[in-house]
């Protein structure tokens, strides 16, 4: 058998169990978008940040039920088999790189307004959803207030409660933070939005990272489509061989 075509088969047949491995994988990568901007939403105002992560999940429900398509048409050499597992991985590919797009595009956007919705729900700290919004973010970020721990000094909370601060500004360690100003040993000093906005960003990219490796691989899985329809079109409708 032609060389060319047994390596392109064995990039189809092992393309075909990636598409598998690869559903499952895309599908936790967005779930896991979703998840993260789902526990901040209420600091978040742009909902089309979300566009990337349900571009991926889409792909990765496409992926695991073709991956058979692929595996059955490589093994048979059907040329309307490849041609069809062709059509579907340019479709992933194309599916794939316009998540890239968006998620260029909104990782430039991510930090618009989240100063002043935040400001916002900080402002309304002591009302349930607020304040359950704002201390899982600080105990989860590990941080104090928007821009620092003094920003709580201008939220009717800080007045209203002897000018201290949430016990979710306390350090992990610390069994005996009352958020009193005078402790600053026992509190988590840094803002919030910057480090959320670098979560927000990290988790993007990450996501960014795992769909251009998918990507790539879909590239030579069409490559290796193009060599094995090639070369068993011309071995089928060219000259066949003499023999004494």
């Amino acid at each position: 058998m032609d060389c060319g075509i047994v390596t392109s088969k064995t990039v189809l047949l092992f393309l075909s169990l990636i598409f598998w491995a690869a559903g499952a994988a895309l599908a936790y990568v967005g779930a896991y978008v979703i998840r993260s901007y789902d526990t901040f939403d209420n600091f978040i105002q742009d909902r089309y940040t979300l566009i990337p992560a349900a571009i991926i999940i889409g792909i990765s429900v496409v992926m695991f039920i073709f991956g058979l398509v692929g595996c059955c048409a490589t093994l048979r050499e059907s040329k309307f088999g490849l041609s069809f597992f062709f059509l579907i991985i340019m479709v992933v590919f194309a599916a794939e790189v316009t998540a890239l797009v968006f998620s260029f595009i909104y990782q430039d956007r991510m930090n618009q307004g989240l100063g002043q919705s935040m400001n916002e729900v900080f402002n309304k700290y002591g009302e349930q959803k607020e304040t359950d919004a704002v201390d899982i973010l600080q105990n989860k970020l590990m941080c104090c207030g928007v821009n620092n721990y003094t920003s709580w000094t201008n939220t009717t909370w800080f007045r209203n409660h002897n000018n201290t601060v949430p016990l979710s500004c306390c350090t992990n360690s610390s069994s005996t933070c009352t958020g009193r100003l005078d402790q600053l040993d026992l509190l988590n000093l840094e803002g919030c939005e910057v480090k959320l906005e670098n979560f927000l960003r990290d988790v993007l990219r990450y996501a960014m990272l795992v769909v251009l490796g998918f990507a790539i691989i879909k590239f030579f899985g069409m490559l290796s489509v193009c060599v094995i329809t090639c070369r068993t079109g011309g071995r089928r409708s060219g000259y066949q061989p003499l023999y004494a």
